[in-house]
């Protein structure tokens, strides 16, 4: 049960130091609106394409004999 504590403990202990450095530095990681738009671009672009692989193959499959 000691170490179980212990090891909670120190978990913490990085958690709270982590947050800690998050806060002092709070734009890191941030996203901006362009990379948000190709994102959502891509992600549209990726969605049309199995779309069109799709009823590519769905079509050819009924030649298949």
């Amino acid at each position: 049960m000691t170490s179980l504590l212990t090891l909670l403990t120190a978990v913490g202990a990085q958690l709270r130091d982590r947050l800690r450095e998050l806060r002092d530095d709070p734009e890191r990681g941030s996203l901006s609106v362009e990379q948000v738009i190709i994102t959502v671009a891509l992600i549209g672009i990726a969605v049309a394409l199995v779309a069109v692989i799709a009823n590519a193959v769905t079509s050819r499959s009924g030649q298949i004999q």
